[in-house]
């Protein structure tokens, strides 16, 4: 079994401020640093250090995105079919407040340049059985989705950032969805309780696994009758940036590895846990070993 993430690349522009900047105001930051980023590449670093070899898809800027191939290879994620492009590589500009919580403007740059040709060339080299982790924050990832669904590939879908496109995508193909309360809601076009929302998305994609992350309530997942609850690890909250990205890595990674979805919901738990209690996203993200003495 092999693991593909065609996914985003970006640069983290992180600004620490006061407050988030409301319409009509500017504000002064404490602070600029600069992160390897995207969730792509956040999730791809959490799947490698999880204990996997995942091989990495996508597109940056020939100029400026050396910075993202490399922190990948750093960690042993395979990054062959990332395509080097004229196009500026993607960035993200991060708002983050004292309590560590943070918004986010995206700029997609090469994320949305992927062309088919690239999709089939990439889908290519891998089977039925493998995993394929997407985000929305590339171009044609409807397409992908059928290629690969296609071939017999376990669809990981992560629907965000949220926007009118996934309405197009056919979600029939994916097997889990990785996806927050937000996130959720905006998919049932409904709101409610976890359990509501959990049970609304299971009635409408009754053939997937459904894992619903509730921030400091935990998350739950779904797989036909079958429920559980992980509560979160407490911590002192540095920055909430890519722990959906880490919980998302060491539970797809455990389930490859060969752990029940009990152990790899509590590895992916602590595995949050640790990143949110430091600066960053993708240097945040903790080694399976770290993980492993946290409990």
């Amino acid at each position: 079994m092999k693991i593909l993430n065609f996914g985003s690349l970006n640069i983290d522009y992180v600004y620490q401020v006061d407050h988030f900047v409301r319409e009509g105001e500017t504000v002064s930051s404490d602070s600029l640093e600069t992160f390897c980023g995207g969730k792509g590449l956040n999730q791809s670093l959490a799947l490698s250090k999880s204990g996997v070899n995942v091989w990495h898809a996508g597109a940056v800027g020939e100029m400026d995105g050396g910075i993202l191939t490399e922190e990948l290879e750093r960690f042993d994620v395979d990054t062959r079919n990332i395509k080097r492009l004229k196009h500026k590589t993607g960035h993200a500009i991060i708002q983050k407040n004292p309590k560590g919580q943070n918004g986010i403007l995206l700029y997609g740059g090469a994320n949305q340049e992927i062309t088919r040709d690239h999709v089939d060339h990439v889908l290519s080299e891998f089977d039925e059985g493998d995993f394929l982790i997407l985000q929305n924050e590339i171009n044609e990832v409807g397409y992908i989705m059928e290629e690969a669904y296609k071939k017999g590939m376990r669809i990981v879908l992560n629907p965000s950032p949220m926007n009118s496109r996934i309405w197009t995508y056919p979600l029939h193909c994916v097997e889990f969805f990785m996806l927050n309360e937000i996130e959720a809601g905006d998919i049932c076009q409904k709101s409610g309780s976890g359990e509501e929302l959990l049970n609304q998305l299971a009635e409408k994609f009754p053939k997937a696994k459904i894992l619903l992350t509730l921030g400091q309530d935990g998350s739950l997942y779904k797989d036909g009758g079958h429920v559980i609850k992980q509560a979160i690890y407490p911590v002192q909250v540095v920055d909430t940036t890519g722990a959906g990205d880490t919980f998302t890595g060491y539970f797809i990674g455990g389930l490859a590895l060969g752990e029940a979805p009990e152990q790899a919901l509590d590895h992916a738990a602590k595995a949050a846990s640790i990143a949110v209690s430091r600066a960053g996203a993708a240097p945040s993200i903790p080694m399976r070993d770290e993980v492993m003495k946290n409990g």
